[in-house]
């Protein structure tokens, strides 16, 4: 019998909410050999099967990018990111030079963390960036590009967030009120959804709204 090629996936934003439970979900897996993560500064944590990589996202080393699936969880806020200049670097640019390099050195999928009511003529920035991201990386030629986008995310992050904390618990009030589509989604499903659909063997373009993902 044949063996399966030995596969490597790598993770953007594995210091995020999304990103730690999804690092955590890869290593225990059987899905891939090797599990690279792109980071400033370490997890602070080890595996046998994790490689962490110390990469400059504003120098980009294409070649530090080569995987066959590409996880992107990267994100940041308004009030982190300081400026609006800052929050599409962080949101678009990074994402995107990724996804270019990754393409360029194999990756053959390439799944992205987006969010609910992505649209690149959206009136609202936030809205507006995360469609032109989703634009952008799925006009590439990845032959599978899959896009993620939950609504409200409910986890506990190693950063606190006053505003997010607030809206997480009106949500969680709220939630059996709600169509599915907008409740509070926890991100540890996310992550779930997020490797089911990469072992899926999926093929093309593909959207997964929060509704969507809320099985899993």
């Amino acid at each position: 019998m044949t063996q399966p090629n030995p596969r490597t996936a790598l993770v953007v934003g594995a210091t995020g909410l999304i990103g730690s439970l999804l690092t955590n979900r890869l290593v225990e897996s059987s899905a891939y050999e090797k599990i690279k993560v792109l980071v400033r500064h370490s997890l602070g944590w080890q595996h046998p099967r994790l490689q962490e990589v110390q990469y400059d996202f504003d120098h980009p080393n294409g070649l530090l990018t080569q995987a066959d699936d590409v996880f992107c969880c990267l994100g940041t806020t308004m009030k982190k990111a300081g400026s609006r200049e800052a929050f599409r670097k962080v949101d678009y640019q990074y994402p995107l030079d990724v996804a270019r390099l990754a393409l360029a050195n194999g990756a053959r999928q390439f799944l992205l963390v987006s969010a609910m009511g992505a649209d690149f003529n959206s009136r609202i920035f936030y809205n507006r960036i995360k469609g032109e991201v989703e634009r952008d990386i799925g006009a590439l030629a990845y032959p599978t590009c899959l896009i993620f986008r939950p609504s409200l995310l409910l986890g506990d992050r190693r950063e606190f967030r006053l505003g997010e904390r607030i809206g997480a618990g009106l949500m969680k009030l709220l939630n059996p009120l709600l169509p599915a589509r907008y409740r509070g989604i926890r991100a540890d499903s996310v992550a779930n959804a997020m490797l089911e659909m990469a072992r899926k063997g999926l093929s093309g373009h593909h959207i997964f709204e929060s509704d969507q993902l809320q099985e899993y």
